[in-house]
């Protein structure tokens, strides 16, 4: 999986698997491309996007020419959406970062939700014993089943 050093400093490493990389002879750039299956557009603040970015520039040699999302379920090829600006996604990435290492250390997570969010409610399934562990997956997460 590709990875870089986000913080030495701070023990942080950024990393993550991109869709598509299309390569753009014209220009010796790459346009990075996420498809999306779901129906709703992406968050605007949406944090996929820098990460990809970071992860794109410090992870091979080309520069980045584009950023693409491809709505599957509507669109024949991906839409070219803005590219977010480096040196403020990686102050941003940096900044939530350190708020989760410092969760971790603390054994501390709380979602912003009062009721939880979509992303914790299958997670507090599993706390609750509403799942069955089933074994890890390639990059060794623990792989669950609700029941």
């Amino acid at each position: 999986m590709p990875y870089f050093w986000l913080s030495e400093e701070d023990n942080i490493i950024l990393c993550g698997k991109i869709d598509w990389l299309e390569y753009l002879p014209q220009n010796d750039r790459v346009n990075i491309i996420d498809f999306k299956t779901g129906k709703y557009e992406e968050d605007p603040d949406s944090l996929q996007l820098p990460i990809y970015l970071l992860l794109v520039k410090n992870c091979q040699r080309r520069q980045v020419g584009k950023a693409s999302y491809w709505y599957l379920h509507r669109d024949t090829e991906p839409v070219t959406v803005s590219l977010p600006n480096l040196n403020e996604s990686f102050q941003k990435i940096l900044t939530i970062a350190k708020k989760i290492s410092l969760a971790r250390k603390l054994g501390r997570f709380e979602c912003r939700e009062k009721n939880g969010c979509r992303w914790c409610r299958p997670l507090e399934n599993v706390i609750a014993g509403y799942a069955k562990f089933v074994g890890t997956d390639e990059i060794r997460r623990d792989v669950y089943i609700l029941i």
